[in-house]
């Protein structure tokens, strides 16, 4: 998450948006994958064997939704917001952005062991 808000740093600010989407995109892919990652450690603690290749957000949904609901829908709006808004739609506006990284770092401190 570090290097997600580093990069976002360097996208500039300008009343409500971010100037540069290369970089909201590029910060936006990291915070998500954080929480995959992180995700995955969570989900190995469960007893949840690490699925082999790329995990779809249909694979975290399913184990996440019998473990933890609220978790499960603090997922799908780090889904929606960083991944879809941020990273494939560049959308630049500075609440929405912020809004996904609150989600991230809420996910990663509630799994953190």
């Amino acid at each position: 998450m570090s290097n997600a808000k580093e990069t976002l740093k360097k996208a500039g600010k300008e009343d409500n948006r971010y100037l540069d989407s290369k970089y909201v995109k590029t910060a936006c892919g990291t915070a998500y994958n954080a929480i995959l990652k992180a995700l995955d450690g969570y989900l190995l603690t469960k007893g949840i064997e690490k699925k082999k290749g790329r995990k779809s957000i249909e694979y975290y949904e399913e184990n996440i939704a019998h473990l933890d609901k609220k978790l499960n829908t603090e997922l799908d709006n780090a889904y929606k917001i960083l991944h879809l808004s941020g990273y494939y739609d560049g959308v630049t506006d500075v609440k929405m952005i912020q809004a996904g990284f609150d989600v991230a770092y809420r996910i990663i401190r509630r799994i953190e062991p």
